[in-house]
């Protein structure tokens, strides 16, 4: 086996195992970024925890072959980059697409959950997802409310039962 066929083996396990510790990724078309837009780029991922990279399109097909990822094939063309999101799932999706609303010059390809192919409406979806601490106060409150709820119903029943006492209290005194 020649030397660049196993430096290419390295780079597909390398992408491979990006694939499978990522929670989401977003495959992206950057042709028509300045050197500038993508180096600003690749700061607003590195902020958000996201690792941005250009890859070769056979060595992202390989990896999610040995990975089984169905469909990823015909997004496959052209220039690629993607964004790996490791730590949060929407990160990376939420990134290029406000990305790509402000420089207005390139598209989303496709993306993956849980090694799932997303269409570039899927991704948007994704993008548009509250943050996971807005999600988790939402999911706080929604089992905070029966308790709310029933205290509210046994104070009424404990200030209504106050009321009928004083009530008859004041029609025995005869006011």
């Amino acid at each position: 086996m020649s030397k660049n066929q196993e430096l290419k083996k390295v780079v597909v396990s390398e992408i491979q195992q990006k694939l499978e510790s990522a929670h989401s990724v977003v495959l992206l078309d950057y042709r028509g970024l300045t050197v500038a837009e993508v180096t600003e780029l690749r700061n607003q991922c590195r902020k958000a925890g996201v690792e941005y990279m250009v890859l070769k399109n056979t060595m992202i097909q390989r990896a999610a072959e040995a990975l089984q990822i169905q469909g990823l094939d015909e997004h496959l063309k052209g220039p690629t980059a993607v964004a790996f999101g490791t730590n949060d799932a929407v990160a990376p999706a939420k990134v290029l697409t406000e990305y790509i609303k402000k420089v207005k010059k390139t598209s989303i390809k496709c993306g993956l959950l849980d090694n799932k192919v997303l269409d570039v409406a899927g991704v948007t979806a994704l993008a548009e997802m509250p943050p996971k601490e807005v999600l988790i106060a939402k999911m706080m409150g929604s089992l905070n409310a029966p308790i709310t709820n029933c205290v509210g119903v046994l104070s009424a029943v404990l200030r209504s039962a106050v009321f009928a006492v004083d009530a008859v209290r004041k029609q025995k005194a005869g006011e």
